[in-house]
């Protein structure tokens, strides 16, 4: 049996990890949070008293923190001089990053991790809290072939599709395209169903055709913004997130910079990060981001 040591247990985290302690692996996890810790070991996370403790004890390492620079700082590059994971973990770990962070901080930790001894794949993930918690989640994964290979076996367990998406930092262009296209869509599922009411069509009409039309997407059979068509969606439970407005406006500041870093004519992905910046400053930040349909609702009315 491998060891895996799993760092950042919260929202994402604490399921992955579950998932993978169910499907008979030893999992040693560490989180600041004292409620993640609590949670994890309630479903069989074995706790330790330090990220570097859990890392010198497994062959594989996986992350799960908020942002790229928590990451680089966590494998080592400390301000304070403080060894990181790379320099606890035995020659040859293999980390697998699922953060969702810069394709360049993909490629400066990645680039940290084999000049300690190490192997490092990007592994970001869609697919939110639900998926986490279902093991259904999508991976996108850059890195060597031989390190997917051998990974793609752990992410099996969490995930229902596993994409290699080439090498190192790929997985993170992947994910932060792929969110640009949701923001996108989801921005235009609700202004359509804003629409559709303002024209005295009702909602759930517009599912009926839009559903099985040209304008069918996972905005809207999935994540429908209005209550009623999909039972399961978020607007059927006060838009309790399955992924929160501020996670949503992180992701397109990403998508930002790499437009920016790129030259890409990319207006709608631009104003898609404009209109979720506004959205996660207010009440949105910790609302579901299929939510963004009371705010234009709202301006329709100004």
């Amino acid at each position: 049996m491998i060891t895996i040591a799993f760092i950042g247990l919260g929202h994402m985290g604490g399921p992955m990890a579950a998932n993978l302690v169910r499907a008979g692996t030893r999992v040693l996890g560490f989180d600041l949070v004292p409620a993640s810790l609590e949670a994890a070991q309630a479903a069989g996370v074995e706790i330790v008293a330090s990220a570097a403790e859990a890392v010198a004890a497994s062959s594989i390492v996986i992350t799960m923190l908020p942002n790229g620079r928590d990451v680089v700082v966590a494998y080592g590059d400390s301000a304070s001089g403080e060894p990181g994971l790379l320099h606890a973990a035995t020659p040859g770990t293999l980390f697998i990053d699922c953060s969702t962070i810069a394709v360049d901080e993909a490629r400066t930790a990645a680039e940290m991790a084999v000049s300690a001894g190490h192997r490092a794949l990007d592994a970001p993930v869609s697919g939110g809290v639900v998926g986490a918690e279902n093991g259904t989640l999508a991976f996108m994964v850059g890195g060597a072939d031989r390190d997917f290979l051998e990974a793609k076996p752990v992410l099996d367990v969490m995930g229902r599709r596993i994409v290699h998406c080439g090498g190192t930092g790929l997985g993170q262009a992947a994910k932060v395209c792929n969110n640009m296209i949701l923001a996108v869509s989801q921005i235009a599922v609700a202004e359509a169903f804003v629409l559709a009411e303002r024209l005295g069509l009702s909602d759930q009409a517009l599912f009926d055709v839009a559903s099985n039309a040209s304008g069918q997407c996972w905005a809207l059979t999935t994540n429908c913004p209005v209550p009623g068509p999909v039972p399961t969606s978020p607007a059927n439970h006060d838009y309790e997130p399955g992924f929160a407005g501020f996670l949503m406006a992180k992701d397109l500041g990403l998508a930002e910079q790499a437009i920016e870093l790129t030259g890409v004519d990319a207006r709608l992905g631009l104003l898609a990060r404009e209109i979720y910046a506004d959205y996660a400053a207010g009440e949105g930040a910790h609302r579901d981001f299929s939510g963004i349909i009371e705010t234009i609702r709202a301006a329709d009315a100004a």
